[in-house]
């Protein structure tokens, strides 16, 4: 696997866990039952999203062939995010 490659998924997965955790502190920041349920929904799915990202980049350069299986699932997701 390339450098390039490797930066792309590190950068990816980075930045999943950095939108995971502000999802986490927005949940324990705010007060009201409406502001807890809109933090977290925003980030985790750009979080999740940016993971899955990742995973499609990932799979394909270490098998050699690419699965539409995590495209589905990205897609899946952004079509019923509660956002």
């Amino acid at each position: 696997m390339s450098f390039l490659a490797e930066l792309l998924i590190s950068a990816m997965l980075l930045a999943s866990s950095v939108f995971i955790v502000l999802g986490s502190l927005g949940l324990l920041r705010f007060r009201d039952f409406f502001q807890r349920l809109h933090a977290p929904t925003k980030a985790t799915t750009i979080g999740v999203g940016c993971l899955l990202i990742a995973s499609i980049f990932y799979h394909p350069l270490i098998s050699g062939h690419s699965s539409p299986r995590e495209l589905l699932i990205t897609l899946f997701l952004f079509i019923t995010a509660p956002i």
